[in-house]
């Protein structure tokens, strides 16, 4: 269920991270956020930590912990630079160091990292400041690499959440693309972060590492997950009522549940000189 701010975005549309209101939404309801949002490939993780010189990571728009929550249990340090205090808040119960900020403004203090991930956030940041601060921390052969979870859900759920979400928010700043798959969407987000990393410079060549796995939802886990997307965070509760509804029905239609294959992309660019 690709969306503009986070996939592909119709001309004279503002970049993602111009979305404040949505990009900082999301703490709405953080127990539900962390209990729903699936968590990233333990492979990626590993391979992050493995490729980076040292254990010390930047988790940028780190929400609840669910990557730092990864990163720590792989043997990592982890401080998280997260905009939404209620977020922050819920992160710092498990025991981690969070600075209530945007990474654009965030005061690094002489700090350096061997790492900068960002798990399903860095379309909210802005791409070219982002990865320049990211290129001020980074020690010499350390990694920024952000990256994002792709999923389409069947074309009947899709469709039920479309018909709906239209119909309750027909001014909505997120728009949905009506050919294509999910993937070939997010390519263009994808391609936009690497061609944003050469710009802000002090990298290598970025690349793109892969994985695809998927989860079988029942109808209640995926109902339960789907208010915390970004076209429902800020959606009155009738009418997220009446899409909850509609995609219920649709879910119950395919015997009450469905599996979701998921890819999880990430774009990662090693900070260029000696490690």
């Amino acid at each position: 269920m690709p969306t503009s701010p986070s996939g592909r975005r119709p001309a004279g549309e503002p970049e993602p991270h111009r979305h404040r209101q949505v990009a900082e939404s999301f703490g709405v309801d953080p127990e539900r956020y962390d209990r729903t949002r699936p968590h990233y490939p333990d492979e990626l993780v590993a391979r992050i930590v493995a490729a980076s010189p040292g254990t010390d990571v930047l988790d940028v728009g780190c929400g609840t912990g669910t990557a730092a929550r990864q990163f720590r249990a792989a043997g990592c340090t982890v401080l998280g630079v997260e905009p939404d205090a209620r977020m922050a808040d819920f992160a710092r119960r498990d025991g981690f160091e969070v600075e209530v900020t945007t990474v654009e403004d965030w005061e690094p203090a002489g700090r350096r990292f061997d790492a900068v991930v960002a798990g399903t956030a860095w379309h909210w940041v802005d791409p070219v400041a982002g990865a320049a601060q990211a290129a001020q921390v980074l020690r010499p052969g350390g990694l920024l690499a952000p990256f994002w979870h792709v999923f389409e859900s069947p074309v009947e759920v899709t469709e039920a959440f479309l018909a709906a979400y239209r119909r309750v928010v027909p001014d909505s700043p997120f728009t949905f693309p009506s050919t294509g798959s999910a993937l070939d969407a997010y390519q263009v987000l994808f391609a936009r972060t690497v061609d944003q990393i050469r710009t802000a410079g002090g990298f290598d060549e970025p690349q793109q590492w892969r994985y695809d796995w998927e989860r079988t939802y029942t109808r209640d886990e995926w109902l339960d997950q789907l208010p915390t997307t970004g076209p429902l965070t800020r959606v009155p509760p009738d009418a997220l009522r009446e899409v909850l509804a509609a995609v219920g029905t649709a879910i119950d239609a395919l015997g009450g549940a469905f599996t979701m294959p998921y890819t999880t992309v990430a774009v990662v660019a090693r900070r260029a000189g000696p490690s």
